[in-house]
């Protein structure tokens, strides 16, 4: 992980932090597993401890295209969070990952209970996940439709060509 990929639950102030971590449970994926896809509903999210997951967008006739590939201490999943809580991409591991499994209705539950809390967890995600992801994306598309006859970048997704 580099340092423009902050460690999600580390974002969070030592308070909010502990209070999420209360909700999570641990689990493990084997290699290659498709953990959700695109439009599948968003009931759940996890927080990587080890292991990688490729974040992916289907496109008719190509298959499914990786965006993103997340690892160590990031956010896997932020479509729990907004209605109509259905995945924006797709998600498979490419290697054996664990991480804290969050149950979406609960986190918000909590998130409603306690303002500061609410607001603390919603700016993380909103920094940490949508903004970046959003920009990782957008890059990745320059790449695959991008002018005719020009070199598709191969760096890191996320990372400026």
């Amino acid at each position: 992980m580099t340092t423009d990929r902050p460690d999600f639950l580390g974002a969070l102030a030592p308070a909010h932090r502990d209070r999420l971590r209360t909700l999570a449970r641990e689990v493990s994926f084997p290699a290659e597993l498709r953990i959700f896809d695109e439009g599948g509903p968003a009931d759940r999210f996890w927080v990587i401890r080890s292991g990688t997951v490729a974040l992916d967008v289907y496109e008719p006739g190509r298959g499914a295209a990786v965006v993103e590939t997340l690892g160590d201490g990031e956010l896997l999943g932020w479509s729990w969070l907004f209605e109509p809580y259905h995945w924006h991409l797709g998600a498979r591991t490419r290697a054996p990952v664990t991480a804290y499994e969050f149950d979406a209705e609960q986190v918000r539950e909590a998130i409603d209970a306690d303002p500061a809390f609410g607001l603390a967890v919603t700016r993380c995600v909103a920094a940490v996940a949508i903004g970046r992801r959003l920009r990782a994306a957008r890059l990745r598309l320059l790449d695959l439709y991008g002018a005719p006859g020009r070199e598709p970048w191969t760096g890191a997704a996320g990372a400026a060509p």
